[in-house]
């Protein structure tokens, strides 16, 4: 009982271990102009990081169960060995036992101090995304009487968040509610099972991916000494133009407002379009690096700001003047943005001197990276299945998957009835980086998209997990021309930029080791797809292959592209997998 008693411990604290850097610059992100916060913003998932980052040990005592034992542990004696490395007799035969990288962790993780404001903690553990993570954490951390400990971690993580000494594990125990703090061994054994068993299987996908990418290289029969560095930006200047559009149809009587910036080469003919869409929390300048590569080599770039999941709206939350991250009028907000912005410009184009004919709407793409993914996906022509998404998120609640951007998916389960088709027949290429929307759409979803598709996964992604979200969904489409890309040390973060006036960066465990790397990926990847389905420049084809990717792979993130993969060794990961159906 020793040695679960620990584990029940360290497993704990391991749910802040990933995020307490993160939270420790969260009050000095929210000093900044929005701009510059997009970052941390970036999706939804920091935000949820917040809360899942916090559950904490116990009031007075942490009592473990496992089956009928029992064991107790005082939080006295936790707090005098995290301040100051004082190991008591209760505490001394649980630490010997541990390995010294765990002990080491324990007392830090311990003592992190998350300067969050409490409102903004409280507003968080109030939307629909917060509760469902503290409802999941309750069945493990449970009160002194053995019930939920939904209520009771949610009031201390308000309460410490406001106590002076800031919101660290220790201040949070002493705000818990009851004198006992129960640990449910079994539960969190059965947790920490789960996630072992989605990393064993997500490390099987993507070593199939590494060796598909090989044997595809192999036979492609292409040297790699006449390729170009398509990251490298184009000779061509471009005009800046930015506007605020409102489309009268949707919330009436003011209608649906949003901000736009327009890109626009100086050229003499009509240039084709690519549409950015930016992913949760973030805003229109998350990849203005794209935006201005794409301008240079010739394509007008249409970047949207989707006011009901930008920056402003999670500043909005954390002001306590939203009650959700993200509402979800939003699922069918962003793809109408996107085709209300192309209607709007190309009546413009017909009329403003500023824009007459530097456009042509024959060649419009799109590309959209997290909540943008799923935007992209939605123009592509996948097709929202409600049925298949209400089964998924049942079935998510009762096995526990460890997939949680469930958490965003199932909230469009409240736009039952309204429209689930977006397609817009202009567009004529995607790229989806980081998608959600394996709940969303299902196979039969995917399996509507018939233009050429490419989706971008990363290896260390815990947000949209790779197998789960990109892997699995690129073998449900059908359409002949589709693309794997696989950044083998990227993040969820990786791919968005940096702002010039930043003065908080993320730290590298949440970006990825690299980020200048990735999105230079995202440059010349995002080039040879526009220009090979866009502009229909048939030399740029052989970009679009294993062998010019492997010509870009750099440590520390490794490329990896296939256009198909085998089902057998993808299946058998599949099976054991919560959330993988």
């Amino acid at each position: 009982m020793v040695r679960p008693l620990l584990c029940s411990v360290i497993l704990m604290v391991s749910f802040l271990s990933p995020v307490a850097f993160l939270t420790r610059q969260h009050n000095r992100i929210l000093s900044l102009p929005i701009a510059n916060r997009r970052r941390f913003w970036g999706s939804l998932w920091v935000g949820l990081a917040i809360a899942w980052g916090q559950p904490s040990l116990g009031a007075e005592q942490v009592s473990a169960t496992y089956g009928v034992f029992e064991r107790t542990l005082s939080v006295d004696a936790l707090e005098a060995y995290a301040k100051y490395g004082q190991v008591d007799g209760e505490l001394a035969p649980y630490l010997n036992l541990a390995p010294r990288d765990s002990r080491d962790t324990l007392r830090d993780v311990l003592s992190a101090r998350a300067d969050l404001d409490p409102v903004a903690v409280s507003q968080f553990l109030y939307t629909p995304q917060g509760e469902a993570l503290l409802q999941r954490l309750g069945q493990a951390i449970q009160s002194g009487s053995g019930g939920s400990g939904f209520k009771g971690l949610r009031s201390a993580l308000i309460l410490a968040a406001a106590d002076e000494e800031g919101l660290t594990l220790l201040n949070v125990l002493r705000h818990f509610p009851t004198p006992t703090l129960r640990v449910n061994f079994n539960q969190t054994f059965r947790m920490a099972q789960q996630l072992q068993t989605l990393v064993n299987a997500s490390e099987t996908a993507l070593a199939e991916v590494r060796e598909q990418s090989q044997r595809e290289a192999d036979t492609e029969n292409l040297s790699s000494d006449g390729f170009v560095d398509l990251s490298q930006p184009g000779r061509l200047t471009w005009d800046e133009i930015s506007m605020t559009l409102r489309d009268p149809s949707r919330n009436p009587p003011w209608g649906h407002r949003f901000p736009v910036d327009l890109y626009v080469p100086r050229t003499t003919e009509p240039t084709p379009i690519i549409v950015i869409s930016h992913g949760l929390g973030s805003d229109r300048n998350a990849f203005r690096y794209l935006a201005e590569h794409l301008a240079s080599h010739g394509f007008a770039v249409f970047v949207p700001e989707h006011s009901g999941s930008n920056a402003k709206h999670m500043e909005a939350l954390l002001a306590g003047q939203e009650q959700e991250i993200a509402k979800p009028q939003e699922f069918i907000d962003r793809p109408s943005d996107v085709s209300f912005l192309l209607d709007t410009i190309a009546v413009l184009s017909r009329s403003d001197p500023q824009l007459h004919d530097r456009f042509d709407f024959d060649r419009v793409g799109v590309v959209g990276q997290s909540f943008g993914g799923y935007t992209a996906l939605t123009l592509a022509g996948a097709e929202l299945n409600l049925s298949h998404l209400a089964q998924t998120c049942d079935r998510a609640r009762e096995e526990q998957s460890w997939n949680v951007s469930f958490l965003l998916q199932c909230r469009a389960l409240a736009i039952s009835g309204q429209q689930r088709q977006f397609r817009d027949p202009r567009i004529r290429g995607a790229i989806a980086i980081n998608p959600v929307g394996s709940a969303l759409f299902g196979r039969s979803g995917y399996q509507r998209i018939e233009i050429p598709i490419a989706i971008v996964a990363s290896g260390a992604d815990t947000v949209a997990p790779a197998l789960l979200e990109q892997i699995q969904p690129f073998r449900w489409l059908n359409v002949a021309e589709r693309y794997l890309f696989v950044l083998g040390g990227g993040t969820h973060f990786s791919t968005i930029g940096e702002s010039e006036e930043e003065a908080v960066s993320l730290p590298s465990a949440v970006v990825g080791p690299d980020p200048s790397l990735a999105r230079d990926y995202v440059r010349a990847l995002s080039l040879a797809f526009f220009q090979t389905y866009i502009v229909e420049n048939l030399e740029f084809r052989d970009y679009l292959s294993a062998t010019y990717v492997r010509t870009l792979s750099r440590d520390p993130i490794s490329l990896h592209l296939v256009r198909q993969l085998e089902d057998a060794p993808l299946e058998t990961a599949c099976t054991t997998v919560a959330g993988c159906w």
